[in-house]
């Protein structure tokens, strides 16, 4: 964790300390939304009044990034150096580490039920950390490594549903806890850009989590709601229930596929795909589609060449892979488990739920109530970062100015020894 959003006990300090202040970090900070399409770095610090104010604001096309992972490290470096580069330019600032999202290596959910002796005495930070490590001795499995452990609900023996245990006393604590890991060589890739980019990574945060924090309003958090995050190599989905997340997972499809499609079908360039999805694409169609021609280069032709295709065709070419994107979530959701806790909302967020038709798809596929998140965007964020497709970046920048945290003024990582990820990006930065 961001250390400016604990509270470091000092020596000697008994870590049962009654007085539990919850601290935001203040800032500056930065945050790396690293994507296919596009890589986005925010700079921002929390006002006096608990607002966010945004300092520099970066943004580059997504280059050597494939499905949220690093596929050529020098062409993904440079992006990021040009996001980073911008936004610490506009704010002046020199940024030494950012807040970044996860959408590599294939991340995954897992449960656990964690039980630590406490011997009748007065629950004490010490505790809490004990079982959060026990939870991660559990989770660790070969080849991955662990990105979150979030405690979802403790128990004080018999008293069920605490939020915050300490002072209290009890025989037995236990704790549920929501642990999300991701494959180990895709966060070395990462870990490995970005230290090449003279960063350290001070957090990852699930990309669909982050979104999540960004488009979800207090009711919805509680009562139960699902986001479905529609990036540009990836769809995440996040479900939120009781004011925490409960499950995550993610889907290797993205906007980007649709783009390919109807290149592949077209014979047009992908640049002009983009287009034709961006102006004209739809995930129903109308009555005038098969009336209406849109002009399509051929590739390998001469710039004044051009085909006519009418528009009924490009919505049958992206109808089937949207189709195809909300029949792998619905089947993610069944098998989470999770049923009526997962509610009967979801909101659509990133830039792919944007295309006309997709809300009325997810609608009539998913069997819920289905709305566009639209993030609400810090003071000073420029108006063309503020749609869905920025919901990751301002999540993040939430996250990092200590918003969503269990237990913000308690260091939950103060006894783990560093996992394989962190050690790496350490002995990268040192070094690179």
């Amino acid at each position: 964790m961001n250390d400016l959003s604990r509270r470091i006990l000092p020596p000697g300090e008994d870590d049962g300390e009654p007085t539990r202040p919850r601290l935001r970090a203040s800032g500056p900070f930065g945050v790396l939304d690293i994507g296919t399409t596009k890589i986005v770095c925010v700079i921002g610090r929390s006002e006096s009044d608990g607002t966010m104010r945004v300092l520099g604001f970066g943004w580059q096309r997504g280059r050597g990034v494939r499905g949220g992972g690093i596929t050529d490290i020098e062409e993904a470096e440079r992006a990021i150096r040009a996001a980073v580069g911008q936004a610490e330019r506009e704010a002046d600032i020199r940024l030494r580490s950012v807040t970044v999202n996860l959408s590599c290596g294939q991340p995954e959910s897992h449960l656990f039920n964690v039980q630590w002796p406490v011997g009748g005495r007065a629950v004490t930070d010490h505790d809490v950390r004990r079982v959060l490590l026990e939870g991660r001795a559990r989770a660790v499995s070969e080849g991955r490594d662990i990105i979150h452990a979030l405690p979802l609900a403790f128990s004080a023996d018999d008293v069920q549903g605490v939020g915050d245990p300490r002072g209290l006393h009890c025989e037995v604590l236990s704790a549920r806890l929501h642990v999300v890991d991701a494959q180990k060589t895709a966060l070395l890739s990462l870990g490995a850009c970005i230290a090449r980019c003279e960063l350290e990574v001070a957090e990852m945060v699930s990309s669909p989590m982050a979104a999540g924090m960004a488009t979800l309003v207090e009711d919805e958090r509680q009562l139960g709601a699902t986001v479905i995050d529609m990036g540009g190599g990836t769809t995440g989905l996040a479900v939120f229930a009781d004011g925490q997340l409960l499950h995550t997972s993610q889907i290797g499809i993205g906007g980007i596929h649709v783009t390919n499609d109807i290149a592949r079908v077209l014979s047009t360039p992908i640049a002009h795909a983009e287009r034709l999805k961006t102006l004209y694409g739809s995930a129903h169609a109308s009555p005038d589609d098969d009336r209406e021609m849109l002009p399509v280069p051929l590739v390998g032709e001469e710039e004044h060449q051009f085909a006519k295709v009418p528009r009924s065709m490009v919505v049958n070419i992206i109808k089937p892979r949207l189709e195809e994107t909300f029949e792998m979530v619905k089947e993610r959701l069944d098998s989470s488990g999770l049923g009526r806790a997962a509610g009967s909302r979801v909101v659509l967020a990133g830039g792919a739920s944007q295309m006309s038709g997709v809300r009325d798809m997810a609608g009539r596929i998913l069997g819920r109530q289905i709305r566009q998140g639209r993030p609400a965007a810090p003071r000073g964020m420029p108006d063309s970062a503020s749609g869905p497709a920025f919901a990751t970046a301002v999540g993040l920048l939430a996250w990092a100015g200590g918003a969503g945290r269990a237990l913000p003024d308690i260091d939950l990582d103060a006894e783990r020894q560093g996992g394989l990820f962190r050690r790496f990006v350490h002995f990268l930065r040192d070094r690179v």
